[in-house]
C-alpha cells in the first residue's frame, strides 16, 4: 500500500476531480491550464498505477467508471485534509494560528485578560485564537514539557533546568482570617502573632508553597498544619468557614468573602509570577510574538 501510494502524483489527483467534474477532456485541460495530451497521459498514468479504468468514454465525454466514483470520495476528502492542513501552516508562519496559554487561577481575573485583550487588539489585522487553561504549577510545568501547552504564567519551580521563567508580574501575600477570629481586630500583623493558630496550606504542588514556607523559615517556626489544598479559591473558602488561617494572594474575590484580609509586615515578601516556555523548543511565530509583546509590556518587571 505504502509503495504505491507513494507514486501517485498529486498534480494527477487534482487533474483527475477536475475531468471528474467537468467530464471533458479539452474543457479540464483549459481549466488546469495544461495541454489535452498531458492531461490525457497523466490520467493514463493514475489508471495504470491504480490497475483500474476510472473513465469511460460517453459520446464526446468521459464519465466516472464505477471504480473512479469510489476513488473520487477519497480523493476529494483526502484533499480536502492536505489542503486545509496547507492553509493552517501558512496562516501559522504568518503569525497566525492558535495559542495554547496556562496560567494560575489568581491571574485570571485581572492580569491574563488584560495582556491577551492588549495583544490581540495589537494584532486585530490577524487571525489569532487563545485556547485558556488553568492549573497549579506543578501540573503547568509538566504539560509545557509534554507539549500540551505553548506558553504559561506561573511561579517558578527552582532548579527546572528545562524550563525558562521570565518574571512579569507581582502579587501582594496577605494573611486571611474568619471575621470572627481573635486576629480579626487587626489591620497588620507579624507571622510571628500566627504561630498559635492551625493553617490551611498550598500543596507542595503549589508554586506557592515553597515562598510561604521559606516565610515560616525566616521567623524560626514551623506552623501547625490542618488542611493542604491546590486552589486560591479553596483556601479562601475554607477560612471563611472557620477551618483555619491562611496566607493567601491578594486577589479582588477576597473582599466579597467572609474573612479579614490582613497585611503582613514581618517578613516582608512579594509573590512573583513568571512567563514559563519550554528552552530550546520551536515556537510558532505566533506564539513567539505573544512572548515577546508580554516580556515588553511587563519590562518593570522583568529584573
Amino acid at each position: 500500500m505504502r509503495k504505491w501510494c507513494a507514486k501517485l502524483n498529486l498534480y494527477h489527483l487534482r487533474y483527475f476531480v477536475t475531468l471528474a467534474h467537468l467530464e471533458h477532456y479539452t474543457k479540464a485541460a483549459e481549466e488546469l491550464m495544461i495541454t489535452q495530451p498531458s492531461l490525457s497521459h497523466a490520467i493514463a498514468l493514475l489508471g495504470k498505477e491504480l490497475g483500474v479504468s476510472l473513465f469511460e468514454k460517453e459520446g464526446r465525454n468521459v464519465v466516472l467508471t464505477k471504480y473512479g466514483k469510489m476513488f473520487l470520495k477519497d480523493v476529494e476528502k483526502a484533499l480536502e485534509i492536505l489542503d486545509s492542513s496547507v492553509k493552517t501552516l501558512k496562516m501559522i508562519g504568518n503569525g497566525e494560528g492558535i495559542i495554547e496559554l496556562v496560567f494560575l487561577r489568581t491571574l485570571g481575573t485581572d492580569f491574563v485578560p488584560e495582556i491577551t485583550r492588549k495583544f490581540l487588539q495589537e494584532n486585530r489585522e490577524k487571525s489569532i485564537e487563545f485556547h485558556f487553561h488553568t492549573g497549579v504549577t506543578g501540573d503547568i510545568i509538566e504539560g509545557l514539557k509534554s507539549g500540551k501547552y505553548d506558553i504559561a504564567f506561573c511561579s517558578k519551580i527552582e532548579g527546572e533546568q528545562s524550563i525558562e521563567f521570565i518574571p512579569v508580574a507581582t502579587q501582594e501575600l496577605v494573611l486571611i482570617v474568619p471575621k470572627d477570629h481573635p486576629l480579626a481586630d487587626r489591620d497588620t500583623i507579624d507571622l510571628m502573632d500566627t504561630i498559635s493558630y492551625p493553617y490551611i496550606f498550598f500543596t507542595k504542588k503549589s508554586g506557592l508553597r515553597p515562598i510561604i514556607d521559606n516565610l515560616f523559615a525566616q521567623i524560626g517556626r514551623v506552623p501547625e498544619i490542618a488542611y493542604e489544598v491546590e486552589e486560591d479559591q479553596v483556601v479562601a473558602g475554607l477560612v471563611s468557614k472557620n477551618f483555619g488561617i491562611a496566607i493567601s494572594p491578594n486577589m479582588p474575590m477576597l473582599n466579597s468573602m467572609d474573612l479579614k484580609v490582613i497585611q503582613i509586615t514581618s517578613p516582608i515578601w512579594e509573590r512573583r509570577f513568571y512567563l514559563a516556555v519550554v528552552k530550546d523548543k520551536y515556537s510558532t511565530p505566533v506564539v513567539q510574538k505573544f512572548k515577546n509583546f508580554v516580556i515588553q509590556s511587563t519590562r518593570s518587571n522583568n529584573r
